[in-house]
């Protein structure tokens, strides 16, 4: 089938990249200010909405959000430099999607769209009821991405490239830069229920 070869594709290049020293050393690159930031490969439009959306999908709390962390910088270098020719093309083709998606009407500015508008885009694509996604139901030979798939695929590069970042690892995983003992026990004992870093 058409549609599981194109998700299995995407699911390898989107959803789990593996964290090697390259792509490590991509993600502690990313150091420019988010708002003199200007993409590399996205749109100056996409990245806007990358921005917002990252930090919708993790948001400031007693942890840093996605743009403090430069995540949004890092999935626009990531796309660029990891992803073929096709799947850049599907992304850029998604990503048009969603600003005709968010953006009332074609005079309308990206910069002008309220949160509101992300978290309900959000919630109407990534809460599939009873598993069922209309887009797909509509054309399930298609092979192009749908919304709820490329939401997903942003989301999953956000927790990815997150919980890579240096500044979690170090400050609120576990960290044992040279463990000098095979550690074992109770989680909440050894680490007060914080997961290892990796």
């Amino acid at each position: 089938m058409k549609r599981r070869t194109a998700l299995k594709k995407m699911g390898l290049t989107a959803g789990f990249f593996a964290a090697t020293p390259t792509v490590i050393s991509l993600l502690q690159s990313c150091k420019s200010d988010i708002k003199t930031w200007t993409p590399e490969f996205l749109s100056i439009d996409q990245g806007t909405v990358l921005t917002n959306l990252a930090d919708i999908i993790l948001p400031k709390t007693e942890t840093p959000s996605a743009t403090e962390l430069n995540i949004p910088q890092f999935i626009d270098k990531y796309i660029k430099d990891v992803f073929d020719d096709d799947d850049q093309l599907e992304f850029k083709s998604s990503f048009s999607n969603i600003i005709s998606i968010l953006k009332p009407n074609k005079e309308s500015r990206i910069e002008d769209i309220p949160q509101e508008a992300y978290k309900t885009l959000l919630d109407k694509y990534m809460l599939v009821i009873g598993e069922i996604d209309e887009e797909k139901e509509m054309d399930p030979e298609s092979l192009k991405m749908a919304t709820s798939e490329f939401l997903n695929s942003i989301k999953n590069l956000c927790i990815k490239a997150y919980i890579t970042n240096e500044a979690i690892g170090e400050n609120v995983l576990a960290y044992d830069p040279i463990p000098s003992a095979y550690y074992c026990g109770d989680l909440q004992e050894l680490t007060g229920g914080k997961s290892w870093s990796l």
